[in-house]
């Protein structure tokens, strides 16, 4: 079962330019190339089963008000982490957008059961050939 890709209006995202951290020389402290992406999931226009699976999911990213957080900062330009935020947005959405199968709760067979007890026999009867050997 293959789901549509569910795409993102790009005016229900909020980017906003801000200074990398970490390491990068004069580079990263006079330019804003890294991305801080916002989206809010209760007021977008998803569908309504996606918007409550992307809440119950524990994703660090994702806050108790219902707002995806992305920073992206690997790329020296904004453009491309402006790119690897949206990417990284859309792979969120899209991991919830696939339903789990239905699993249908199965019984073992009789022969495997069977072949079990026996390996548990086989192993117990080892473990208690490791035991001390009673005085001769």
């Amino acid at each position: 079962m293959h789901t549509p890709a569910i795409t993102i209006d790009q005016h229900e995202v909020e980017i906003s330019a801000i200074r990398a951290q970490g390491a990068g020389g004069q580079n990263v402290n006079k330019v804003s190339s890294a991305i801080h992406l916002r989206f809010d999931i209760a007021a977008s226009s998803l569908p309504q089963h996606i918007k409550e699976r992307l809440q119950k999911l524990h994703d660090q990213r994702i806050t108790k008000d219902g707002v995806v957080v992305i920073k992206a900062q690997a790329h020296r330009s904004q453009e491309k982490n402006r790119e690897e935020a949206l990417q990284r947005l859309q792979e969120l959405v899209d991991s919830v957008a696939v339903l789990p199968k239905h699993r249908r709760p199965t019984r073992p067979t009789r022969n495997s059961q069977r072949k079990r007890l026996e390996r548990k026999a086989t192993h117990g009867d080892l473990k208690r050939m490791r035991g001390k050997v009673s005085g001769a």
